[in-house]
């Protein structure tokens, strides 16, 4: 049985005071993480602060980017196993807004992705696709090649440590939500895709999670669905009440 996650992507949100005062505030109200587990992925600076903070808790603190390379000249980058010595475990890579604004192609996600796993890391990968190719029908080709690209070259034992998340990208931070039946198709394309490129045993291992304008009002209806395992959550999961409503709901 696949463990259900939520997890909170903060972006460029947090000073490390903040990020330790909302750790203090939730992390003795989680669910058991044998039920569902917390994550909540936030600006490299606060990480170190905020696994310390969450020690003992059952809550999850997560990277939300990484580089290739584990050392060498990369000024401003922060490298997998300097994540994994300050007590990471997991990392998101691929999220639409590193594709769009920092133009990280699928080639650099796939070899961000073997950097992670080789220090022990667990990715969760993002892929996306666009509005116009959802209008225009042509959104299985999209995700599909997204996977095939990102996850090129990984041994089924590197990819059963693979987390996805699909994120439309028209939903992400529009408060305009895919529904039910279009996040699970999203899913499920995902989920197919895997078995395809290993075996129906390992698809139906792998967490698959939904991100976009994910709120208390549409959670219950998106994990809900046969083919998602979770969410990925932006903007909700900034304040730390509404956080807890949406893990505890």
């Amino acid at each position: 049985m696949r463990v259900p996650i939520v997890a909170g992507n903060w972006k460029m949100h947090k000073t490390v005071d903040e990020a330790v005062a909302f750790v203090n505030e939730i992390k003795d109200h989680l669910p058991d993480p044998k039920i569902q587990e917390t994550a909540l992925a936030a600006p490299t600076l606060d990480l170190t602060a905020m696994v310390k903070a969450a020690q003992g808790s059952p809550l999850k603190v997560a990277a939300e980017n990484c580089y290739c390379k584990n050392s060498g000249a990369y000024t401003g980058e922060t490298s997998p196993s300097m994540l994994w010595d300050a007590g990471i475990h997991h990392v998101i890579l691929g999220h639409s807004e590193r594709r769009r604004i920092f133009h990280e192609n699928d080639q650099l996600i796939n070899a961000k992705v073997k950097a992670a796993l080789k220090v022990g890391l667990c990715p969760i990968v993002c892929c996306d696709e666009t509005m116009g190719r959802l209008i225009n029908g042509k959104r299985v080709h999209w995700v599909v090649a997204r996977i095939i690209d990102d996850l090129k070259d990984l041994t089924p034992d590197e990819v059963k440590k693979v987390t996805i998340a699909y994120e439309p990208t028209w939903a992400i931070g529009t408060g305009q939500s895919a529904d039910p039946e279009q996040a699970e198709e999203g899913c499920y394309l995902i989920r197919q895709t895997i078995e395809d490129m290993y075996s129906q045993d390992l698809a139906n291992q792998m967490r698959i999670l939904y991100g976009g304008s994910v709120n208390v009002d549409n959670i219950d209806r998106l994990m809900g669905s046969n083919d998602i395992d979770g969410v990925l959550v932006g903007t909700e999961s900034l304040d730390p009440q509404t956080f807890l409503r949406l893990v505890n709901r």
